[in-house]
């Protein structure tokens, strides 16, 4: 009766001379012969992929004493995403603990027949494809399988008499800061800085002289004084004069941070992964989708929303946060707001009446009038149009951009994939690279193109202060400076 509900076929071997990750040796279908196969075919810019990892995570924990084995096949979609080092630094940043093979080419996933991120495949005792099924939030559907065959392959003494070995020597980088994610400079130069992997905001003077650390550090969503209150891997920030907002991605919530009272508070979201299409509503009592971002104005925070493809809004005055710009598609349309289409918003920033934005799986940059609510592209042409170009905007691609800001007529640009901070000019409608690498992997600045200063490591924000650039230099684990009168990079010495 089982086998009458999947298509099954054999499955395919992994290639031999692949790059593994979290194991030391390579695995094969031969050596799993006895347990049964989960594999995540993903990539590691897309939102649906990281919404998928917990669901991975509390199904590991479920069968770690189980004929069970988790492996993550990262088929990459960018150029970024096929370097073997950058999925390595991906699988730190997400805290995988499961082996990773890195699909060169896509070869794995071609055998397969995959067509979508993320796509689930399980594979029997016997080395039987018997399930294959793309898309997010599947954990019932895939621990009843799991079940099945489990019972199934007991009672036909079929499953491996051992339980999986698998060896990793794999090491965390320690440093003050862990993939570092996003900025925010006050009024009176106090810099708050994300620092993701360690669940914690931290508040520096220009100097790099810590203020304040909030956050106890470890995972969680608790409210209350800044050494006790907890994040999951903030992101974004905005200042509202004395007042933090925070983007606090991976508990889908909005949080405030309050200087007076030194206490955080939860104004937005449940801490539980909001549907994809929401109408919004009181702010504690919505569920979110992965904000990524936020900016203020006006006593209105505006919100990228990276889970639901929209921009939202919250009310500080009202608490109603409800979606503003972004059907919920994932594309790239202008129009009005409404009606629009985005694809992964993962950086905004307003300036004047304009709020702009890293429209990240697009490889886009765009705006939207706050005054007529129309959105406009103004670099990025497709979810599949990508690369490093400078010259004019309607020629010019980025790479999964996912910070910026602006300063008179020019956006700054963190160019994450392609490790570079870009520049459009707005008014002469260039665009240009700022500080990048160049073939021979070495920085390049303009009349230093061959300097051996360290480059950029997938920057996730860049803001401006007084001449100055600060970014986020996310994979180096670092806050660099650039100081657009003398030309130079140097790192902010967090002490």
């Amino acid at each position: 009766m089982f086998e009458g509900f999947f298509t099954v076929t054999k499955a395919p071997e992994f290639p031999d001379g692949f790059e593994w990750i979290n194991t030391d040796e390579p695995l094969s279908f031969d050596r799993l012969k006895g347990n049964v196969v989960v594999l995540d075919f993903w990539t590691y810019c897309c939102i649906n992929c990281m919404h998928t990892l917990p669901t991975l995570a509390e199904l590991e924990k479920k069968y770690k004493d189980r004929q069970v084995v988790f492996i993550g096949v990262h088929s990459g979609k960018f150029f970024a995403e096929q370097d073997a080092d950058n999925v390595r630094n991906a699988v730190l940043r997400y805290n995988i603990s499961h082996p990773v093979v890195v699909d060169r080419k896509m070869q794995i996933w071609q055998s397969f027949g995959i067509n979508a991120w993320p796509t689930i495949v399980i594979i029997d005792p016997c080395g039987t494809v018997v399930y294959k099924q793309a898309g997010e939030g599947r954990k019932e559907e895939i621990s009843d399988v799991v079940d099945v065959l489990l019972e199934k392959h007991s009672r036909k003494g079929t499953l491996a008499r051992e339980l999986p070995t698998i060896h990793s020597s794999k090491k965390i980088p320690s440093a003050l800061l862990s993939f570092p994610g996003k900025l925010a400079i006050s009024d009176v130069g106090k810099i708050a800085i994300s620092d993701s992997n360690h669940n914690r905001i931290l508040i520096s003077d220009l100097s790099g002289k810590i203020e304040h650390v909030i956050g106890s550090g470890h995972e969680g969503l608790m409210d209350g004084s800044f050494d006790l209150c907890k994040f999951f891997r903030p992101q974004g920030l905005a200042w509202n004069d004395k007042i933090l907002f925070v983007a606090d991605t991976e508990n889908h919530a909005i949080r405030k941070i309050d200087f007076e009272t030194r206490t955080v508070l939860t104004v937005a979201g449940t801490g539980v992964q909001g549907p994809w299409i929401s109408s919004g509503g009181d702010g504690t009592s919505t569920a979110l989708s992965s904000p990524w971002d936020v900016a203020c104005k006006d006593d209105i925070v505006y919100v990228a929303m990276a889970g639901n493809h929209q921009i939202w809004t919250y009310d500080i005055q009202t608490k109603m946060v409800l979606p503003f710009a972004g059907t919920g598609q994932e594309n790239i349309i202008d129009g009005p707001a409404r009606a629009a289409q985005l694809a992964q918003p993962s950086g905004v920033f307003v300036h004047g009446d304009k709020l702009y934005f890293a429209d990240s799986e697009v490889s886009a940059i765009r705006q939207i009038d706050l005054c007529t609510k129309t959105v406009k592209t103004l670099v990025g042409h497709g979810l599949f149009e990508f690369g490093h170009r400078d010259g004019h905007m309607d020629d010019a691609l980025f790479q999964h951009p996912l910070g910026l800001c602006v300063f008179g007529e020019t956006i700054f640009v963190a160019d994450t994939y392609n490790s570079a901070i870009r520049t459009i000019d707005l008014k002469n409608n260039q665009v240009l690279t700022l500080v990048g690498k160049t073939e021979k992997n070495l920085l390049c600045l303009p009349d230093n193109p061959e300097c051996s200063i360290l480059p950029l490591y997938e920057p996730s924000d860049v803001k401006y202060y007084e001449d100055k650039l600060y970014i986020t230099d996310t994979n180096n684990h670092l806050i660099r400076v650039f100081d657009l009168r003398t030309n130079s990079l140097n790192i902010l010495n967090l002490k």
